[in-house]
């Protein structure tokens, strides 16, 4: 085999396995992971992206109405933690502050336009309940296919 085949082959090994590394739909050097946040007193899903330098983007929805949407952009460094910003479909918008529990894993808070918010992101429901503010009376649930706010 000449050099030229050996270097095609290298190339195309290394390709299929950065391509195997990271989280689905992230880019090599960035990891996605699952939020929820309560923001007003409402369930918010979506995820966050963030990337090996710090900076990120984040994409949710409300659970009760998919239809407001509120994307944001944010920073973090292991040092001073994260800050960012988000702006909802509906004219809401929040600014918010998080400490990294890990790369990939965190929690916050901050000042959502219609009331306080509190959000993890990479933590399971679970691992969730102790950094949210729920609204008086209400639990996380999982109704078969998301999560939900139920009564308690």
């Amino acid at each position: 085999m000449d050099l030229h085949k050996i270097a095609i082959v290298a190339f195309g090994a290394c390709a299929a396995l950065a391509g195997s590394a990271g989280a689905p739909h992230a880019g090599l050097l960035s990891r996605t992971g699952d939020v929820i946040a309560i923001m007003g007193g409402e369930l918010f899903l979506g995820q966050a992206e963030g990337h090996f330098g710090g900076a990120g983007t984040l994409a949710i929805h409300a659970q009760q109405n998919p239809a407001i949407t509120c994307t944001g952009e944010f920073t973090s460094s292991a040092k001073l933690g994260g800050k960012g910003q988000l702006r909802c479909s509906d004219g809401a918008g929040a600014t918010f502050r998080f400490d990294r529990l890990s790369m990939t894993r965190g929690h916050g808070d901050g000042a959502f336009t219609r009331g306080p918010m509190t959000f993890t992101y990479g933590l399971s429901a679970e691992e969730s309940r102790p950094y949210l503010l729920l609204p008086p009376g209400k639990r996380l649930g999982h109704n078969g296919k998301t999560l939900e706010l139920v009564a308690n």
